[in-house]
């Protein structure tokens, strides 16, 4: 049984609400859903307990903590078998804010933010392009991020 069939609709139509919202209060939440307060705690609290909500938080907007340059990085390993050592060391850049093992060219796709271009090649050449393993990288630099959504709960 896959976690999706332990959720029913109220589960759902929680998960819907507060990841459009995860600052609404909880008796909001309640009265959209038709349900208490305190259920609305409990769900959220077993679906924490579960797995299905993980971390909580603000999201912070990078240009205005002065990070202006989003890049995705693909990075080209000497082999496979490097990939957790790579990782271990791409843990340590601040700046990787994202890391995928991922299928295709690349052993390795992250999501970079740096202040500017120059700090960006500071983070490339004097970083990444370091860590034994990694045999080169291909980077995208970010023009614009045109929207960002959460996971589609009803689909």
């Amino acid at each position: 049984m896959t976690l999706r069939n332990q959720l029913d609709e109220a589960d759902l139509k929680i998960l819907e609400i507060i990841t459009q919202n995860a600052r609404i209060p909880f008796k909001d939440v309640a009265q959209e859903v038709g349900i208490s307060r305190a259920a609305v705690h409990q769900r959220v609290n077993r679906m924490i307990d579960m797995g299905v909500i993980t971390g909580s938080g603000y999201h912070i907007s990078p240009k205005k903590i002065d990070l202006r340059t989003c890049t995705y990085m693909g990075i080209f390993l000497e082999k496979g078998g490097l990939y957790s050592d790579v990782v271990e060391k791409l843990m340590q850049i601040p700046e990787i804010v994202e890391c995928h093992y991922t299928t295709g060219q690349y052993a390795i796709f992250i999501k970079v933010y740096a202040k500017d271009n120059e700090h960006l090649k500071s983070i490339l050449t004097e970083g990444i392009q370091k860590i034994p393993g990694v045999l080169s990288t291909e980077t995208f630099i970010s023009l614009e991020e045109t929207f960002k959504r959460a996971i589609p709960v009803n689909h």
